[in-house]
């Protein structure tokens, strides 16, 4: 599987590069670059799992914490650049409703077509439902509707979220790594079953090697990706923000979306979780943050502050995923009924580019 997905990752790469260069067609350019991402962003995703299998469970949750959306902070950076701020917050509303309803939900069907009733962790269900109201429910909510009253305070409000925001996922990792590891003891469980199976993909030097590549990779597949947005809203009559919340999203967290199902179809629904709602505390907490600074060092600073289409789509899933994770079980309904929200959710920002 490995060496299958290395061989597709090279063979997008030369077809990306050559219709880049041979000036083909701008359309051409952008998915083939968005395909050439998804076998590369797999392979990060192994190379940080057989790094932190190798680091241990303390150093390797904070890496796989670290890296684990790395795709998508690449792909915002280089839309910073572009100017694409539209781009910017429209994948990370994707990436949170695409995390919340798509991928958990599809985990709740697949797992509950084998396994009538599964089970997870309530406590961590709990800590993670918390997070999520503080994360989106409030840390997004508060600066759009502050910024209806005063306009001249926008950065400063977004600069308080992003620092907030920040210093509490950097205390939740210390809360999950340190003070209350016996919690979150089932994810030092699977990495000694993984490693143990045989399922640790790589050694560690390798692993660093193909992160690097990989990583380096990414980034100008993402360049080329990113610099043909508008091309294509144009093109295709799409607008920024579809793009954004289901192309983007959907590319960037491709690996995760698998990930994330297999370990719901083998009953093992608290790394399904854990993949699922991580990732997207991880976008919203600290992948926000991390862009918005990195804005302001750039000397372009964007705002926190989102479309209303975009923070209703963001609290919504938040409260329906709320509501289905607080019993400790899921079944198959529960997974259609969040897979079916993403699905209304993903035509309504379709419908946009025709407004």
């Amino acid at each position: 599987m490995n060496r299958l997905m290395s061989i597709f990752a090279a063979v997008m790469i030369v077809l990306s590069a050559v219709v880049r260069f041979g000036h083909v067609s701008q359309t051409l350019e952008f998915f083939v670059s968005a395909v050439a991402i998804i076998p590369l962003a797999a392979m990060m995703g192994q190379a940080t799992e057989s790094i932190a299998a190798h680091a241990g469970p303390r150093l390797g949750g904070l890496l796989s914490a670290t890296f684990g959306n790395a795709v998508e902070l690449i792909i915002g950076i280089f839309s910073l650049q572009q100017g694409l701020y539209s781009l910017v917050k429209a994948s990370i509303t994707g990436s949170i409703i695409g995390n919340l309803l798509f991928v958990l939900g599809l985990s709740f069907f697949i797992g509950g077509i084998r396994h009538p009733i599964q089970y997870f962790n309530l406590r961590v269900a709990r800590s993670n439902a918390s997070m999520l109201m503080l994360g989106v429910g409030i840390a997004f909510v508060v600066p759009t509707i502050f910024s209806m009253t005063s306009q001249s305070n926008r950065y400063t409000l977004s600069f308080g979220v992003a620092a907030v925001s920040l210093v509490i996922y950097i205390l939740g990792l210390f809360f999950s790594l340190f003070t209350h590891r016996e919690v979150f003891a089932y994810i030092e469980d699977a990495s000694a079953e993984a490693e143990e199976h045989g399922e640790v993909k790589y050694r560690l030097w390798p692993a660093i090697l193909l992160l690097l590549v990989a990583t380096v990779l990414v980034s100008v597949e993402s360049d080329w990706l990113v610099g043909n947005v508008k091309s294509i809203a144009q093109g295709l009559g799409w607008s920024e923000v579809f793009i954004g919340v289901v192309v983007v999203a959907v590319i960037g967290n491709a690996a995760e979306h698998a990930s994330a199902v297999w370990m719901a179809w083998k009953n093992r629904m608290d790394l399904s979780l854990e993949i699922a709602v991580g990732s997207t505390l991880q976008v919203a907490m600290f992948i926000a943050p991390v862009l918005f600074f990195t804005s302001l060092v750039m000397g372009n600073p964007f705002q926190l502050v989102f479309s209303w289409p975009e923070l209703v789509s963001m609290v919504a899933a938040v409260l329906l995923v709320v509501v289905l994770m607080l019993d400790g079980e899921s079944n198959w309904l529960e997974g259609a009924m969040a897979v079916g929200a993403y699905l209304v959710l993903a035509v309504g920002f379709y419908t946009l580019q025709s407004a």
